[in-house]
């Protein structure tokens, strides 16, 4: 059985590659316009070793779309025969101790330590206080309240912002807003408060921002992706620094889940145009910044530079975590969607890490672009150990991706 399938491994087939000195190492390669068409020979790798795949605490039609038309077959949140896990938030360590060499799941422990905002800021103002405030600064002015209410305080008395409210575990831009007082500051939860950036960096006088996607398949030794492509997200009012404009979400906050509910919000219906609407592509944002003058080489060598310091922030808690509670190295793998705004210097700030970033395609440029992503995301993931493991039990291949 193991001589005949490998003879039909070896066939050529679009979804596999071969590496290594002597070209004899299978790598499973997903292909993005999988999501749109089902083709026979892509659907039978799957089908052919059995693959198996389960999603658990989420939704993701991007994520289901594309196993399922390559062949996976979906089992249910319980089972445990499975190759890939997708999940919307942590695993239990007991969960984690029990994955086989084979299976992967999208979530390293301890990743709170980059997306919890509290937990992000705490871990780059240490490796501030070790590596010298200039090398790892990254992010604006950030105090976590109540704890260090005093401290925020007599920052303000020196200076009276405005200053940004977030609550420490939130996201799609929920409960933030502006301060110039600190009266104006509830504090019935943990929160944060930063500097508000008040000298965006602006196209046709909207202020924006970029989500990145980094992938890291190891944190021992640390590798990092940064997928090529990512969007521009627009607020939908004109930017003033005005006062009176404080309390407008709409102008001082880029979330998409906020300003899609603006009657402003411009959506484009048309994949091939990425450079209108409220939501750019990246590289059409990055064209626009050229075109104007900008040196953009060295803008996305200084982001590149901040998610490599934001992740290094973390790495030594989560590598730990790895050792103690995960049984193989290449059993995790992390999907992060870095939120970074740039200011009128040209300077990136990081603003926050997300977990499990949004895959939803609410327009086409989202189909476009987050689709190729996730199966760059697979192909990636599927290199680090697409290897064959014979299941005695249920006589059956099993083929880690």
């Amino acid at each position: 059985r193991a001589i005949i399938l490998a003879k039909m491994l070896q066939s050529n087939h679009p979804c596999i590659a071969w590496s290594g000195l002597s070209r004899k190492i299978p790598v499973l390669l997903f292909c993005p316009e999988a999501i749109i068409s089902k083709d026979g020979k892509i659907h039978c790798i799957g089908e052919r070793y059995n693959m198996a795949f389960k999603i658990v605490r989420t939704e993701s039609r991007l994520v289901r779309g594309i196993l399922t038309n390559h062949g996976f077959h979906e089992v249910h949140p319980n089972s445990n025969d499975f190759n890939l896990m997708w999940t919307g938030s942590h695993l239990k360590p007991y969960l984690l101790r029990t994955l086989q060499d084979f299976q992967k799941v999208n979530h390293f422990p301890r990743s709170y330590e980059l997306t919890r905002k509290d937990r992000l800021y705490k871990n780059i103002q240490r490796m501030q206080q070790a590596h010298g405030f200039k090398n790892f600064h990254i992010v604006p002015q950030t105090f976590v309240l109540p704890s260090e209410y005093q401290d925020f305080c007599s920052c303000f008395s020196k200076d009276k912002g405005p200053w940004i409210i977030k609550p420490v575990a939130s996201s799609r831009g929920r409960g933030i807003y502006l301060v110039s007082n600190p009266s104006q500051i509830s504090m019935d939860e943990n929160i944060l408060v930063s500097r508000y950036i008040n000298n965006p960096l602006l196209i046709d006088d909207f202020k924006f921002d970029v989500r990145l996607y980094v992938l890291v398949t190891s944190y021992d030794p640390l590798l990092i992706y940064v997928y090529e492509e990512g969007l521009a997200r627009f607020a939908t009012v004109k930017y003033d620094q005005a006062s009176k404009n404080i309390k407008n979400q709409f102008m001082h906050l880029t979330n998409y889940s906020v300003n899609k509910k603006s009657s402003d919000y411009i959506s484009c219906d048309d994949p091939e145009v990425e450079d209108y609407g409220n939501k750019w592509s990246m590289s059409a944002m990055l064209r626009y910044l050229k075109q104007e003058g900008k040196d953009t080489t060295l803008l996305m060598n200084q982001v590149e530079d901040l998610i490599i310091k934001a992740v290094l922030s973390a790495e030594l808690q989560i590598a730990t975590a790895c050792k103690t509670f995960v049984p193989h190295k290449t059993n995790c793998f992390e999907l992060y969607g870095f939120d970074v705004l740039i200011d009128s210097n040209l300077k990136p700030w990081l603003l926050e890490v997300n977990l499990s970033p949004s895959l939803a395609c609410d327009a086409p440029l989202d189909l476009k672009i987050k689709a190729s992503m996730i199966a760059d995301m697979f192909s990636l993931v599927g290199k680090c150990m697409l290897k064959q493991c014979l299941n005695i039990t249920s006589n059956r291949f099993q083929v880690g991706i």
